[in-house]
């Protein structure tokens, strides 16, 4: 995980358009939920995870597989922020009939991911 790309608009465009693969968006999430994989003792430090998300997940999930952890991620917003990728990045969202599961949970996690930014740097960049 220590490749990971910024956590930038960029980024989040790339997660929206499928040009960043699935691992390295599970990886953002996870990053920025505060997992941390130590490739000494090949292992997860779930020291910085906040509780809410260890005691469901003491280990990440896969989110874009994942239903239920998606909807985690979904509830976890908070509701000032479920509207950024619309008002900060002017996604209009999928055409009916290209977008699936895999497309949902992926604009769940740039969503996701854009309200952390926004609530621990309190900008878009």
């Amino acid at each position: 995980m220590s490749n990971l790309p910024p956590l930038n608009t960029e980024t989040i465009w790339a997660i929206i358009n499928d040009t960043i693969d699935d691992t390295t968006v599970n990886q953002l999430v996870w990053y920025h939920l505060g997992y941390r994989y130590d490739s000494v003792t090949e292992t997860w430090d779930t020291s910085q995870v906040a509780p809410e998300w260890h005691s469901e997940y003491p280990q990440p999930t896969n989110f874009l597989e994942s239903r239920p952890a998606t909807m985690k991620l979904t509830r976890s917003i908070p509701q000032e922020n479920k509207q950024l990728l619309k008002q900060k990045l002017g996604f209009k969202g999928y055409k009916i009939g290209e977008f699936g599961p895999r497309q949902t949970r992926r604009a769940t996690a740039a969503n996701w991911l854009l309200s952390y930014m926004m609530i621990t740097t309190g900008k878009i960049e």
